[in-house]
């Protein structure tokens, strides 16, 4: 039996809790140079793909900038063009929002980019409806919740339209000029639907893997549905094994209702992970880890989105308060809502009585925590079941170090898994869509 081959990409933190930023190793989240390094380990790795995040606002808490946002972080697009400069073979994906763009400008971008790196562009499609966001727009939050993905569905299948608009052979050379268009070469895009209504011709040629590959981020029943329809990729928060094959099962049953085939989607979940050279070195270089990422401030501002108050008087180190949650409008702007925080709250408290936890205890506890610990012959072995249990097709590693928290995964994990017979030695194609044989 064909043992299934493993897809890696490689995730450039952002707004997040993640990046440990007290470690002396920890770097720029904004010099080229960290995006350069990340990147070429990457691609030494023979990953897939180099993934960009993206947020549109600088998030608040209480009013104020929120402690963990990045500031200064450059647009994902101009990062990933001048990378393609400079990486010969592994893909660029960036995220860029649907509700706050328009097709004609945006595929354009895209397939720029597809052209600067000879085919190698993925772009991660997410959307928003909260009015914080919206306020840096001109329709500053006027999309219903309702209508993100309809929108989404429509920008995506119009940017398709536009992509595929000029024929594969449409250029062709011409021994004076130089090249020339072929009559006929690039056809007229008409079209008018709720959100969208264009009537006109695509100024970009088709680049060498047609179009870019598209991700997707959403979990919620109109994302998988979306995903289903749409995507070359999702981006997942299920990295555990069961959960993982439950998603894996639900998602890839929906694709045959779109005409398409389970290897038409590889489902990559965002994972993170914690290496030693014995199984009790490793699960100890976790608990630090995520001791460094819940600091004191950090913990006490995870408590206040969860009861929507002002925790700023509670000591981190000690237990939750009697008081209980404020469920009016809440202190955080700009992040993703939690859904009933009262029920999320009683979780908490009931959680923090069994074990004894304390405020900053209990937010280490429910905040997550690395999804691979071990060995790298440990390691290496976990993600191998997990693609061949069919939990993932493979996962978008999320190193807790920037720029260098990808090197010892590489050196140490990519060469175990090489052995195992599922991960390539080398890059055998040139596009993106050949890495991720979605070809």
């Amino acid at each position: 039996m064909t043992r299934r081959r493993v897809h890696l990409a490689a995730h450039f933190p952002g707004v997040n809790n993640t990046t440990v930023w007290a470690d002396p190793r920890s770097g720029s989240q904004i010099d080229f140079a960290s995006f350069v390094h990340l990147a070429r380990t990457a691609e030494r790795g023979t990953f897939d793909f180099f993934f960009l995040a993206e947020g549109l606002r600088l998030r608040e808490l209480k009013g104020r900038i929120h402690d963990l946002d990045v500031v200064g972080r450059p647009e994902s697009l101009t990062v990933l063009s001048a990378l393609a400069a400079v990486m010969d073979r592994i893909g660029l994906a960036g995220t860029v929002n649907a509700t706050f763009n328009e097709p004609y400008e945006l595929a354009r971008r895209l397939a720029t980019l597809d052209h600067l790196s000879q085919g190698r562009a993925g772009w991660n499609v997410v959307t928003t409806s909260d009015a914080f966001t919206g306020e840096n727009f001109r329709r500053g939050g006027f999309l219903d919740r309702a209508d993100r993905y309809e929108r989404a569905e429509e920008f995506v299948r119009l940017s398709r339209e536009l992509w595929d608009s000029w024929r594969p052979d449409a250029i062709a050379a011409d021994p004076v000029t130089g090249t020339f268009v072929r009559e006929g070469g690039i056809g007229t895009v008409e079209h008018h639907g709720r959100h969208f209504s264009i009537e006109g011709r695509f100024t970009v040629p088709r680049s060498p893997q047609g179009h870019p590959v598209i991700i997707q981020a959403g979990d919620s029943e109109e994302g998988r549905e979306f995903a289903a329809a749409n995507a070359d990729v999702i981006f997942t928060p299920h990295g555990r094994l069961e959960e993982g094959r439950r998603f894996y099962a639900d998602v890839k049953r929906r694709l045959a209702r779109y005409g398409r085939e389970p290897h038409q989607l590889k489902i990559m979940p965002g994972v993170t992970f914690a290496l030693g050279d014995t199984e009790a070195e490793a699960a100890e270089n976790a608990a630090v880890i995520r001791r460094q990422q819940v600091g004191p401030q950090t913990a006490i501002a995870f408590l206040e989105q969860v009861w929507g108050r002002d925790m700023s008087a509670y000591d981190p180190e000690g237990p939750l308060p009697e008081i209980e949650p404020d469920l009016s409008e809440g202190v955080s702007q700009g992040r993703v809502p939690i859904k009933d925080r009262a029920a999320v709250a009683a979780k908490w408290r009931a959680l923090a009585e069994e074990k004894g936890l304390t405020i900053r205890e209990l937010v280490i506890e429910v905040t997550g925590r690395q999804t691979f610990i071990g060995t790298p012959a440990t390691v290496a072995r976990l993600i191998d079941e997990h693609v061949q249990a069919e939990a993932a097709d493979g996962f978008i590693l999320v190193p807790h170090l920037t720029p260098g928290g990808l090197d010892e995964f590489v050196d140490r994990v990519v060469p175990l898994l090489r052995e195992r017979g599922v991960f390539r030695t080398d890059y055998t194609g040139s596009t993106l869509r050949e890495h991720l044989e979605l070809t």
